[in-house]
Order: C-alpha cells, then sequence, then structure tokens
C-alpha cells in the first residue's frame, strides 16, 4: 500500500486528505503537524485508531524532525499542506507567514530531496512531492477572465506572497535537482471541520449566536468555491496521474461575490433553523481589508481534460452540507469558539 505525509494533516483541508486516504484504505498515512490555533486533532477521531493512520509532532522547519519523518516512514509521496492560511492574520503578522510557508517549504524539500537520492531507482521514478498551493498567488481578475496555470504571479497580501515563494521553490527544486514535485492551485474551499475565522463558517456561526455578520466593503468581492471533497478528490488525481514539473488548477465554476454567499448562508439557516427575523438582518457592512483583490476565478480546463476530474458539488449542495454539518456538529466547533477564536476581526492594518 501507498504510504503518503501528509503535512498539516490536522487542518481544514489537510484532515479532509487524511480522512479520505484512510476511510477509503487508499494510503497508509503520516500526519505531520505542529498543531497550531488551526491544527485540530478532533478533525480526525474518524480515523485517529485505524491502523493506517501515524501521528508526528513537528514543525516542517524544524530540519532534525523533517529527517526522522522520511527516515522512519519512508514515504512514497509527500502532500504537503502545512501553511499559515487566512489572510487577516498575515497582515498582522507576515514574519509566521514567511517562517512556515517560505522556510519550512524550503527544509521539506530540502529533506525530500536528501530522502528522494537515496531511493532505488524504481521507487526514485514514483516517488512523488506535491505542493498545495492557492489561487491567490495569481493576483487579482477584472470582472471577465480566469487564472490558467500560465497566469503570471501577482500576490497583495503577505500570505499570497508566502505561498507564491513557496511555489516558486517547488518548481526550482524540481528544476535544478530533478526532485518529482507537482503543484496544485485551488479557489477558496469550502466544508466541514473549517476553522471558523473564515467567511462561511463565520457567517454560520455568528447567525446561529445572533450577532453582526459582518461584509468587507460593499460584499462585492468575488470568489470561485469549492467544495472540499471535491478539492481532495483533485489532490489524490494528481498524485496519481500528473506528471511531475507540472501545476493543475483546482476550481469549482462557482463564483459569488461574498454577500451572496452570506446572503445564501442565511436563507439557508431560515429553512433550517428559522429566527425570529431574517438571519440577512444581522448583516453588517465592515471596512473592507487592506489590499483585498477583487475576484478570483479558476480555469480548471487542464485538470478535467488531462486527468478527467470533475467537481460532484455545486455550490448550493455543498452549501447545504456545510451549514447542515455545523448544525449537527457543535461538538467540534463550540470548543474553538470558547478557546482559541470567538469571532473577532482581524487584519485591521491602518496607515
Amino acid at each position: 500500500m501507498k504510504r503518503v505525509i501528509v503535512t498539516g494533516g490536522s487542518g481544514f483541508i489537510g484532515s479532509a486528505l487524511v480522512r479520505h486516504l484512510v476511510k477509503n484504505k487508499l494510503a497508509e498515512v503520516l500526519n505531520f503537524d505542529k498543531l497550531t490555533y488551526a491544527g485540530n486533532s478532533s478533525s480526525l477521531r474518524e480515523v485517529e485508531t485505524d491502523p493506517l493512520y501515524h501521528f508526528i509532532f513537528g514543525d516542517i522547519c524544524d530540519a532534525s524532525v523533517v529527517e526522522r519523518a522520511f527516515r522512519e516512514f519512508k514515504p512514497d509521496a509527500v502532500m504537503h499542506l502545512a501553511a499559515e492560511s487566512h489572510v487577516d492574520r498575515s497582515i498582522d503578522g507576515p514574519g509566521t507567514f514567511v517562517q512556515t510557508n517560505v522556510v519550512g517549504t524550503a527544509t521539506l524539500l530540502s529533506g525530500a530531496l536528501a530522502y528522494w537520492r537515496k531511493l532505488p531507482q524504481q521507487k526514485q521514478a514514483a516517488f512523488r512531492f506535491q505542493h498545495i498551493s492557492t489561487d491567490e498567488v495569481y493576483g487579482t481578475l477584472g470582472a471577465e477572465g480566469f487564472f490558467t496555470e500560465q497566469t503570471p504571479y501577482s500576490p497583495h497580501s503577505p500570505y499570497s506572497a508566502s505561498k507564491a515563494a513557496s511555489d516558486h521553490l517547488v518548481r526550482a527544486w524540481h528544476d535544478t535537482y530533478g526532485l518529482p514535485t507537482l503543484i496544485t492551485n485551488c479557489s477558496n474551499n469550502y466544508g466541514p471541520y473549517h476553522f471558523p475565522e473564515k467567511l462561511i463558517p463565520l457567517t454560520i456561526l455568528n447567525a446561529l449566536d445572533h450577532k453582526p455578520l459582518p461584509v468587507y466593503g460593499k460584499g462585492a468581492n468575488v470568489r470561485d468555491w469549492l467544495y472540499v471533497e471535491d478539492h481532495v478528490s483533485a489532490l489524490c488525481l494528481v498524485n496519481e496521474k500528473g506528471i511531475p514539473g507540472e501545476t493543475y488548477n483546482v476550481g469549482g465554476h462557482n463564483e459569488r461575490t461574498n454577500l451572496e454567499v452570506v446572503k445564501a448562508i442565511c436563507a439557508t439557516l431560515d429553512e433550517l433553523v428559522p429566527w425570529e427575523k431574517p438571519y440577512a438582518s444581522l448583516i453588517t457592512f465592515v471596512q473592507d481589508r487592506p489590499g483585498h483583490d477583487l475576484r478570483y476565478a479558476i480555469d480548471p480546463t487542464k485538470l478535467e481534460t488531462q486527468l478527467g476530474w470533475k467537481p460532484v458539488e455545486n455550490f448550493e449542495t455543498g452549501l447545504r452540507k456545510t451549514v447542515r454539518w455545523y448544525l449537527d456538529n457543535a461538538w467540534w466547533w463550540k470548543p474553538i469558539r470558547e478557546d482559541k477564536y470567538a469571532g473577532r476581526r482581524l487584519g485591521e492594518w491602518k496607515k
């Protein structure tokens, strides 16, 4: 059976990937995570006792722990998701993003290269280092057009700049050293186990508490939404069939303005848990985020035509599943709201 190191496997997308690999018996998995505020061991409750699941506590910036993980687990692939990922937090503290996303990726690449060079030729050919990145590295779009794999990089936040740097490092390790790498750049994910600082879970949980639903600016910023399970299926397909050195964009064909997203959540809650007022009455417009990109939209044609990927969920079906999950799983999010993040706004940097 394939052996896969998943970095950041206790985070939102990482835990979805780990659950998918283990529950479907696709791989034996080592979750490499340092359990920051966004890493949550309870997200893996479904698989934590499975013999195919293993965990190592460590920082990807720590070369000694990275070396030990490779030496002891002997992976056939690395799926690298460990990252600081919230734009607002990157505005407040960019140094952490540079350290984890840039230095950490370089450290992991160096460890992978040293391990890969010692493998027999057949295992070298089969090995994959897969880097999971974001569409935010491309910058912003106008009213029309889509990001493709050829779109020039133009990051505008400390977060997206750090992810752009890590993408470039992965390409450099492939082109310079021959390490078999893959890069995926995805649109905004949503779904179960999403840390409540992000737009969709924050809106759901604030609404349930009858708190204001903050919308930046006029709510006109557009994002292409991708259900996390669809993203995971794409990651596994790329890992299995992707060509080393290539990049694949993963998008859901689900463009919505932020205001449309919030109103859709409110309408779903109006139906599932009626309140004395429409939940949309809680919408509150707040000062926009500094450097807020206007529009992201992914063209996933390469992934669809070359590898045969298709998303299962559209935005309406995925959002309903997501809202229902938060209604049914207070055991997961209530401790976070009480101990880690209660909904306070971050990233209000002013000149």
